[in-house]
């Protein structure tokens, strides 16, 4: 699950100029030119899509309460800016960059350096008309907590860690190879504490050394009117905890509605069915049906066809970002022929079918035959 600020590597609170000097930072190490990795071309649209949304005030807004399918739900577009390619980029690139040529590529990541937490994810199941007005849930879910015993740090309480023994505390191994063509010095990260140049003599007993512990979360989530089905909520900072003092992840609670066996929702519009007799169809009546506002009356109109619809305004569902404004119910009318008529339909029926042309019934062969025999 992509996460725009990951993409970026800017926090939540960062600004345009962050987000912007991000951008060109992340643009000169990924762009296709200079870089030949099989998903450079990829990350770079990813980079894009990030950039454009975050640099955008109402679509950052949007992106940080309701993840991308809230961009997707409000209208905008999440192809981003690269989608078609990069052969008309250039003027792009100059202003940013002044051109190709300065392109590098930075060092080895440091161990040590505060990394933000992963992200978690969350699935909720709703009611339909619950996803349609919103609701408050209380959700139980699992994430890392930091330690409170040893602080995060993965030493026991009262000590402390020292210099990896292997390396110095560099972090670095360096290793020379003897060749007929001379020595040859490789550096490599430290196998012994991966990098991060400190060890643990004493692991701390409630976390194994982690630093991190798993602990069950209880919170009350409030989901939106408007919500469809696989929508994605993001909830700040409830995901794993930082390493080395960095951010907590985000919980994304993905929403399953359930389907109505009355309601079919398509956008924020809503339809039903209504079955109506020959006679309403011709003569029109006004009939009772249920919406997701209760029962309302509604008018159908003499000479309706069948598959015709009835539109009744702003009683559909909620636009997710402006909660105020809804979509319509659409009544679509199904006329149904019935299969029994009494002698008194029958006869009805028969004085329209003349009074429109058509002819009296003559007996059937059956009839005349018993007459025969009579």
């Amino acid at each position: 699950m992509a996460d725009y600020y990951e993409i970026l590597g800017v926090s939540k609170d960062a600004s345009k100029d962050e987000i912007k000097s991000a951008f060109r930072r992340k643009a000169r190490e990924l762009h296709p030119d200079v870089n030949k990795a099989p998903d450079a071309e990829e990350k770079f649209k990813e980079l894009g899509k990030a950039y454009e949304t975050l640099s955008d005030d109402n679509k950052r807004a949007t992106y940080d309460r309701f993840g991308e399918d809230g961009l997707k739900n409000a209208g905008f577009d999440t192809n981003g800016p690269f989608a078609g390619g990069f052969g008309d980029l250039n003027d792009i690139f100059e202003s940013f960059f002044g051109g190709f040529g300065g392109f590098g590529f930075g060092g080895r990541p440091d161990p040590n350096a505060p990394q933000r937490g992963d992200d978690l994810r969350f699935d909720i199941k709703l009611k339909f008309e619950d996803a349609a007005f919103g609701i408050n849930k209380e959700i139980k879910f699992d994430h890392l907590e930091i330690c409170p015993d040893c602080n995060g740090t993965g030493a026991e309480k009262g000590t402390q860690k020292k210099a990896c023994p292997q390396c110095g505390g560099s972090g670095q191994v360096k290793t020379v190879t003897r060749t007929p063509l001379g020595n040859f010095a490789q550096i490599t990260t430290c196998p012994h504490c991966k990098g991060s140049g400190q060890v643990i003599d004493k692991p701390c007993k409630t976390c194994q050394g982690q630093g991190q512990i798993n602990k069950e979360r209880k919170i009350e989530i409030k989901i939106p009117a408007g919500v469809d089905n696989l929508s994605k909520i993001r909830v700040s900072h409830e995901g794993d905890c930082g390493i080395n003092g960095g951010p907590n992840g985000d919980l994304f609670v993905v929403i399953h509605v359930e389907p109505s066996n009355y309601y079919k929702r398509d956008g924020i519009n809503v339809f039903t069915e209504l079955e109506i007799t020959p006679a309403q169809a011709v003569i029109g009546d006004v009939v009772t049906i249920k919406t997701l506002d209760g029962e309302k009356e509604i008018q159908i109109p003499a000479g309706i066809q069948h598959s015709e619809i009835v539109k009744i305004k702003g009683a559909g569902i909620p636009i997710i970002t402006k909660p105020s404004q809804r979509g319509d119910h659409i009544v679509v009318v199904k006329i149904v022929i019935p299969k029994k008529l009494s002698d008194e339909e029958k006869q009805l029926y028969q004085r329209l079918y003349e009074l429109n042309g058509g002819k009296k019934p003559q007996k059937s062969i059956m009839s005349k035959v018993k007459g025969v025999f009579r």
